[in-house]
Parts: structure tokens; C-alpha cells; sequence
């Protein structure tokens, strides 16, 4: 995707099902997955937004989409994956660090020691379950993985969460515009408050982002 282009059809579908499977709703997931094949959205890049809403919004409503998924498309699980097998544990681990910091930029340190400071087991989890063998699997590009993450820290209303995120995802490669993009497919099912917050949010955002830069 160019770096100047608007998200394309494939992306906006995509950023319409991560919505949808964070909203938990059955009819409305199943919506946003024919969309998605209906867009031509690449299956790889649904199994990736699936796989990492497990983060982002639990077991329970991660599992009733991949079912919904599996059928709507039609397409059996893969018989393996690398990533299911904990003899990985030295890779995830240096590929948190490479995605986490690639996520946070200089606020990576910061990042880490906060959630130390919580507990150690979260700050471990976070690196290796998290960004490492989650969120640093190939299939999905950390662009679009953070775009998806932002509309579904939206839809779930967590604010400090989404904050990190929409600097994720300029960190990860998308234009103001596209942000603003993914912003708008959520910000029709906000109430007044939450949508000036959000605008709020995110005006200090990009004003800080383009002062960076």
C-alpha cells in the first residue's frame, strides 16, 4: 500500500470485522466476515486479526468469530503452526522485543517498566505471548495489526489502551488520514462522550506526532 493512499477495500473490511468481533455480537461478526471475502480481503490477514483478538478481547468472543469464520469461509485450520509449539519461547521472546519496540518507539523502557511494576508476570506475558508470539507472526503486516487494535481498543471503550495504539500505529507505518480512516468506522457506534474523547484522544496524538516530526 502506498504510504500517501487511503486504506483499500481489502484493509477497510478487515479494520469492519476486528470492530465486529470486539462488539461480541454473533449476527454482526457474521456480517463483517462475508464482507471480508466479499472484499477479497486476504484469508491469511482474517486468521492473523483472529488469532490476536485473543489479546485484545478474550477467549470467549475470539473463539465464537474463528467459528464463525470457519464457516463462512468454508476453510479448514491449518493442520499445524509453528507458533503452537512452546519450544519457540527464544523466539517469540526476541520477537516481542523487536514488535514491542517497533509499537512503543522511545517510550519502550517506559512501557516495560510500568507494566513491571504491576507484575512481572504481566510484563513477561506481554513480551512473548503478546508481541512475540502473537502480534510478531508473519501474515499480517504491524500496520494493519495496529489499525486493528485501535478500532477495537474503541469499540471496547479502554482509552489508555487505544492511546498506545494510535501512536502504534503511526509508528507502524499509517498516514494520519488512514487513522482517521479507521476512526471513523467505529466512532458511529460511540455516544456523545465517548466520540469527543476519542476526538480529544486523538487530537493530542497527532498533534504530538506531527510536532515529532
Amino acid at each position: 500500500m502506498h504510504a500517501s493512499a487511503l486504506l483499500d477495500d481489502r484493509t477497510v473490511a478487515l479494520l469492519r470485522a476486528a470492530a465486529a468481533t470486539a462488539g461480541g455480537k454473533e449476527p454482526a461478526i457474521r456480517r463483517a466476515l462475508t464482507a471480508a471475502i466479499d472484499a477479497g480481503t486476504p484469508p491469511e490477514w482474517v486468521e492473523e486479526l483472529l488469532l490476536q483478538s485473543i489479546l485484545m478481547v478474550g477467549y470467549p468472543r475470539a473463539l465464537i468469530a474463528f467459528g464463525i469464520w470457519r464457516a463462512v469461509s468454508g476453510r479448514p485450520a491449518p493442520a499445524t503452526d509453528a507458533d503452537a509449539e512452546y519450544a519457540m519461547v527464544s523466539t517469540w521472546e526476541q520477537r516481542g522485543e523487536a514488535t514491542c519496540g517497533a509499537v512503543y518507539g522511545a517510550n519502550y523502557s517506559k512501557l516495560r517498566s510500568n507494566v513491571r511494576a504491576l507484575h512481572p508476570a504481566v510484563d513477561r506475558w506481554m513480551l512473548v505471548e503478546g508481541y512475540g508470539r502473537t502480534l510478531g507472526r508473519a501474515g499480517l503486516d504491524l500496520m494493519r495489526r495496529e489499525l486493528c487494535t485501535v478500532v477495537q481498543t474503541a469499540v471496547l471503550r479502554t482509552p489508555r489502551q487505544m492511546h498506545s495504539h494510535l501512536r502504534g500505529a503511526l509508528n507502524g507505518g499509517a498516514t494520519v488520514a488512514q487513522v482517521e480512516q479507521a476512526l471513523a468506522l467505529v466512532t458511529p457506534e460511540l455516544d456523545p462522550a465517548e466520540r469527543a474523547e476519542l476526538a480529544r484522544l486523538w487530537s493530542a496524538v497527532r498533534a504530538g506526532w506531527m510536532e515529532a516530526g
